[in-house]
């Protein structure tokens, strides 16, 4: 099962603090892999949403895993200490084909 998840950061927000907590994620036992990244700077087209500034994509073995993310004290450390930091998140969840 894959969770990406998509944030847009208020406006002087500390990039850093949300960097350093979202890569905590990372390392919750029941994350199988993931990565954190930034807006690419790709060229504009009209299929490209260029209005977000991260992107969170974690991947689990199960959807019993990522219901155990979700309940992870790791996973509401992350939202506790940084949700001050965005004004929106969109989470894609998908199952491989």
């Amino acid at each position: 099962m894959i969770h990406n998840v998509y944030f847009w950061l208020k406006e002087n927000a500390d990039e850093e603090r949300f960097e350093n907590g979202a890569k905590s994620l990372l390392d919750i036992d029941v994350v199988e892999r993931g990565s954190v990244g930034k807006l690419a700077a790709t060229p504009q087209r009209p299929v490209t949403d260029k209005s977000f500034h991260y992107h969170l994509s974690l991947q689990f073995n199960s959807i019993e895993d990522h219901n155990a993310y979700q309940q992870h004290p790791g996973h509401h450390a992350f939202v506790k200490s940084c949700e001050s930091l965005w004004t929106r998140v969109v989470v894609y969840d998908s199952t491989p084909v």
